[in-house]
């Protein structure tokens, strides 16, 4: 009878914290997607969307952007770091004031290379500069299914935690990859930094979850995005609300 009445005096709110911090860790399921837009400083002229599904560990991922750079190749990844921002770069991200976001300069805000989103072949963060095996053009679209990644990798796509980057900037406007003012790339000296700057970016949201990690993303710097605790606060008030309900018919019977 007293741990009924504490019980019942427990509030809501508090209980559904119990829950969610009590409640063990699950596997990501679901799907998210990230809205991709001109990273700034950059300005490239081109918009696009990431979308994919994850069960446990496995990836699927469908990939569309539009008006950047015509008949050159766009290099494409998930970027996840526990340390990172885990955003978009602003231009206060410019580190060196040159006037350009180049991919180093972004790493504080999304990481580094989680998923190489390669058309073919091998994904992992070693084939981030494998422009053969990306997507070309100016009006680009392609999916993949069944990619295999690491837990924390799978926790931050539905989580929040990670960035989607296209890049590929044609600074100059003379419709190629070239030094011009921008000169060689951060990444690989022999690359013009032109086909490395990030172009699009977008932070991958959860638009639907059967399964959410309790614990938020890897170490736990990367924790659930306020959205996502609240709609699982909001469960856990539900739940402990029904659980009250139940206890205190229970209470009212015995007396």
């Amino acid at each position: 009878m007293n741990i009924s009445r504490k019980m019942l005096a427990l509030p809501a709110a508090g209980a559904a914290v119990m829950l969610l911090s009590g409640a063990p860790a699950m596997a990501s399921t679901g799907s998210s997607m990230a809205d991709l837009q001109p990273v700034p400083l950059n300005d490239a002229p081109g918009s696009g969307s990431a979308m994919f599904e994850v069960d446990g560990t496995t990836l699927h991922f469908t990939l569309n952007y539009q008006g950047l750079l015509a008949d050159a190749p766009h290099a494409a990844h998930i970027h996840f770091g526990a340390d990172a921002r885990q955003a978009c770069p602003t231009a206060e991200d410019d580190a060196d004031g040159d006037g350009f976001i180049s991919t180093t300069d972004g790493a504080p805000a999304y990481g580094g290379i989680a998923v190489s989103l390669t058309t073919e072949g091998d994904t992992s963060p070693d084939s981030g500069l494998a422009i053969d095996r990306f997507g070309v053009g100016d009006d680009v679209s392609y999916s993949r299914e069944g990619i295999e990644v690491d837990q924390a990798t799978a926790d931050a796509v539905m989580a929040g935690g990670a960035v989607v980057v296209v890049h590929g900037v044609d600074h100059n406007g003379n419709g190629e990859y070239d030094e011009g003012d921008r000169g060689a790339s951060d990444l690989d000296p022999a690359l013009p930094g032109e086909a490395t700057d990030p172009a699009l970016c977008g932070v991958v949201m959860a638009s639907q979850m059967d399964d959410m990690p309790a614990g938020g993303v890897d170490t736990g710097a990367a924790a659930l995005g306020s959205q996502n605790l609240l709609l699982a606060a909001t469960g856990g008030v539900a739940l402990v609300g029904g659980a009250l309900i139940l206890a205190r018919r229970r209470t009212d019977s015995v007396n």
